[in-house]
């Protein structure tokens, strides 16, 4: 069933230039004068949409001008990228992004750096970080999620101007930059989508009474990708001594397990039991497929057949609302959510949104129950929404993803019996295939099929 390509597609520089018109376009509508745009490893999902790359053990600062002008601020290690960046912009040094006790040879004040990068006293200027903030109590333009060293010399610098915090331009569901991809954007991403899913499907395969979380684990990364979320191979009772990491702990019979891993465009999951039949889950949990897993799937299917383009992020919730009620599965995050170099960007799908869906956006499906006295439960995978305009871009451009988002499809409708939109592209061939009982190899769930 595993189909991942091995082979990436880079993004075009048509992508880029793009992406770069998108942020320009916003910010003219915005008044905004300049995006100042930080990263660091793990936050670097909107400082490489330009850029291409991230800073690794460093931080690091583009500046992008209303002009399309652009400056970029890095560490000691990160200097040599500039030449190598997916935008042209200019290189300002800046060692107070190195590693500690790092040389500071030149040093000059911050803010003396964010002047000579272009920002001036009367700026319009918009923050970025990795994420905005939807809270009902504050002023989000005014909470940021940047270093307060960075903040306060920029506070310096423009002391007549705004400073706001715009992450929403990249990652608002609503008009976001980043929600919604090209047929170069959604090849790129369905490589790290469905190697998620084959890993998590290798990783399942190779599940047997005795073997440890560490043997598992070594199935959650391939090809040396970097993963978007720690990888979970857990057996038994979780998160004992705070650990989040594969173990030496065995798998014993009746354990509950979950099994993770993700890359650049989506996740995988899977949550069950290691048994293969009923008889040989705990004693107090032989009804775990009626309470739990069932209704679960059933969700899911309803999910995957509900999802189009211009149905409404509230639709969707209360569908899931209606299926697999709140008050008796327990789970309580968005059921379903924008994915993109982050594993988690942002989500339309919400109690009160109106937000339409979009031709290009890449969904990961995120319902989470929790059932008292039960195990978990999880069969999460990654689609995108693509209208006919850009299925016929897919098909013409990257015709070896095409023939797998076909055979999916069919594998769903035929095998499975899930009736998706013509708009959905399964990113990978384990979407919807789940059994919780991670022994039994020969069957899985489908749909039931009603006379």
């Amino acid at each position: 069933m595993t189909d991942n390509s091995g082979i990436t597609i880079p993004l075009t520089d048509e992508t880029i230039k793009e992406r770069k018109d998108k942020l320009l376009t916003l910010m003219k509508q915005e008044n905004l004068d300049s995006l100042v745009i930080y990263g660091d490893l793990e936050h670097g999902g909107n400082f490489s949409y330009l850029t291409g790359f991230v800073t690794r053990f460093e931080e690091g600062v583009l500046i992008l001008h209303e002009t399309g002008e652009a400056v970029l601020m890095l560490g000691n290690e990160n200097t040599k990228m500039a030449q190598h960046a997916r935008i042209r912009a200019d290189l300002i040094h800046c060692p107070f992004f190195s590693l500690p006790d790092q040389p500071m040879d030149g040093e000059v004040k911050l803010e003396t750096l964010f002047e000579q990068a272009g920002l001036t006293k009367a700026s319009n200027v918009g923050v970025v970080g990795w994420k905005m903030f939807t809270a009902v109590s504050e002023n989000n333009r005014t909470l940021f999620d940047v270093p307060s060293y960075l903040l306060s010399a920029i506070q310096s610098v423009v002391a007549k101007g705004t400073i706001e915090n715009r992450s929403d331009l990249f990652i608002d569901a609503a008009y976001g930059a980043k929600t919604t991809n090209n047929a170069n954007e959604i090849a790129h991403y369905e490589f790290g989508s469905s190697l998620a899913s084959d890993c998590v499907l290798e990783t399942i395969e190779a599940i047997e009474v005795g073997k440890s979380e560490m043997e598992l684990g070594t199935f959650l990364t391939k090809y040396g990708q970097n993963p978007t979320v720690v990888p979970i191979a857990a057996t038994g009772e979780r998160f004992e001594q705070a650990n989040l990491y594969p173990s030496p702990k065995r798998v014993q019979l009746g354990d509950k397990m979950s099994i993770t891993t993700g890359f650049k465009g989506g996740l995988a999951s899977r949550g069950g039991y290691a048994v293969s039949q009923v008889s040989e889950l705990p004693s107090d949990q032989q009804e775990y497929l009626e309470r739990v897993a069932k209704p679960y799937y059933n969700a899911v299917v309803n999910w995957l057949e509900a999802i189009d383009i211009g149905v409404e992020g509230q639709e969707l919730y209360q569908l899931i609302e209606e299926v697999l009620p709140k008050s008796r599965f327990g789970w309580h995050l968005n059921p379903g959510h924008l994915t993109a170099d982050e594993e988690w960007m942002s989500s339309p799908i919400k109690k009160d949104s109106a937000i339409p869906l979009k031709s290009g956006m890449l969904f990961q499906i995120d319902i989470i129950p929790s059932v008292k006295g039960y195990g978990g439960v999880g069969c999460e995978n990654g689609i995108a929404l693509a209208d006919e305009a850009l299925r016929n871009e897919i098909k013409q451009d990257y015709p070896d993803l095409w023939a797998r988002i076909v055979a999916r499809r069919s594998y769903l409708k035929e095998v499975l019996h899930i009736q998706l939109h013509d708009s959905v592209l399964p990113l990978s061939s384990g979407i919807a295939f789940y059994n919780p009982f991670f022994l039994n190899k020969t069957v899985a769930f489908t749909k039931e099929e009603k006379d």
